[in-house]
């Protein structure tokens, strides 16, 4: 799967599978087994075939060799060519929401690694792939060949003309994100298929499930998402570009009611939080609290922003907090914070900077500081959250601005 989230993410999502080392077969099982059960289910997947194919791909064959210790963990992971892994969870949910059939041929846009068609592939009858990117589709149909999954076709092209020889298709999946959805693909849908697919601003995207009738699509949001844009003819045509110069995050109080979804609009990845309505809000009227009685369990929101260390030395981090009963998790880490991460023009990890922790019971407080963006950075990652912590943390007015400009 070519993506996710960035979805570049989730590379500091809490991490509840522990590290293997020295790795046998019966290690990754469990780790599978594991991810299963800690991450999987509690976030809501329930289709049993798509669990157990879950369960029974080897994430660890379709990421590079030094990772492979974090295969499990529910996060993206770098394949190269700017481009990543998706978390499992979020494969798990848009397999779900495709509804797989064992008769369904499908196409999917973005084959990435090939983990997402391998989860496909017990599912469906066929599977057809496409990867923009020369080296990862070379690289995905040599690790799917050798893993024998031989109802999976993959080919390079871009993704944003389907693969109209093989058309019409009864589903489509699409991993990586355009501004609109491409009419080559409406085109190559059976009437009443199913299409599952991120749109939306490069960092405000909404994943829809789509069904062809009468010719048109019938649009249902999912969830809010952050993937990969979409290159090649979709991003020639894509109207609305990020500013890195001017970095800034949506919604930052929490002001814009969630939909029928029920997601928070502009923030993605959540997990055990609701939003609050109340005269005590630091600012308007509304804001988010995370709560959790189980140690280790996953509990925040993440977004995206664009920036360019070149133009922006510096970044000024905002937050009201309060939080009650705040007791840290296993590791010191797992406590409400507001993390910031940022990522190389290949979107490489250049490190985490923190606000917090924030423990015990305080009222609400304003908590800033300023951080030095790192050399290189084009992107970042601001997420909130308790990470494992138990207890209730509630956050408004989160802000992510610019303090000045580097002289030349």
């Amino acid at each position: 799967m070519r993506n996710a989230a960035i979805a570049i993410w989730m590379g500091l999502l809490v991490a509840i599978v522990q590290p293997l080392h020295g790795q046998t077969r019966n290690d990754y099982a469990r780790a599978r087994d594991t991810l299963i059960r800690d991450v999987i289910i509690p976030a809501g997947v329930k289709d049993k075939r798509v669990i157990e194919s879950v369960r029974s791909t080897q994430r660890h064959e379709f990421v590079p060799f030094h990772l492979r210790s974090q295969a499990y963990y529910d996060m993206a992971l770098p394949i190269g060519d700017q481009q990543t892994i998706s978390s499992p969870f979020i494969v798990a949910y848009m397999t779900e929401s495709l509804q797989p059939k064992p008769t369904d041929k499908v196409l999917e846009i973005g084959t990435g690694s090939g983990y997402q068609a391998a989860i496909l592939s017990p599912l469906v009858a066929s599977v057809y792939s496409i990867e923009i990117v020369a080296a990862l589709g070379r690289r995905a149909e040599a690790t799917l060949r050798r893993l024998k999954y031989k109802n999976v076709r993959t080919k390079i092209g871009d993704g944003f003309k389907g693969w109209a020889e093989h058309a019409p298709f009864d589903k489509i999946i699409v991993t990586c994100s355009p501004e609109k959805v491409p009419q080559p693909l409406i085109t190559q849908l059976k009437e009443g298929g199913l299409i599952v697919i991120p749109v939306g601003e490069r960092y405000r995207q909404t994943l829809y499930l789509l069904r062809k009738k009468e010719g048109k699509l019938v649009a249902e949001a999912q969830r809010p998402t952050l993937f990969v844009p979409m290159t090649g003819e979709a991003e020639s045509r894509r109207k609305v570009q990020p500013d890195p110069n001017r970095p800034s995050i949506e919604n930052p109080g929490f002001e814009e009611a969630p939909p029928k979804s029920g997601f928070v609009p502009g923030w993605y990845y959540q997990r055990q939080l609701t939003w609050e309505t109340g005269n005590d809000a630091p600012e308007g009227k509304h804001f988010v609290t995370f709560e959790n009685k189980e140690i280790g369990r996953a509990a925040h929101l993440l977004q995206g922003f664009a920036v360019d260390q070149r133009a922006v030395p510096e970044l000024r981090i905002s937050a009201w907090v309060t939080t009650e009963n705040v007791q840290q998790g296993k590791t010191r880490d797992a406590a409400p914070a507001v993390v910031v991460t940022f990522f190389d023009s290949k979107r490489r990890q250049l490190g985490n900077q923190w606000i917090g922790p924030f423990l015990g019971t305080q009222e609400w407080h304003q908590k800033s500081k300023t951080l030095k963006v790192p050399i290189g950075a084009r992107e970042g990652i601001v997420r909130i959250g308790l990470y494992g912590a138990t207890g209730k943390a509630s956050f408004d007015g989160l802000r992510v601005e610019k303090v000045g400009e580097r002289s030349r």
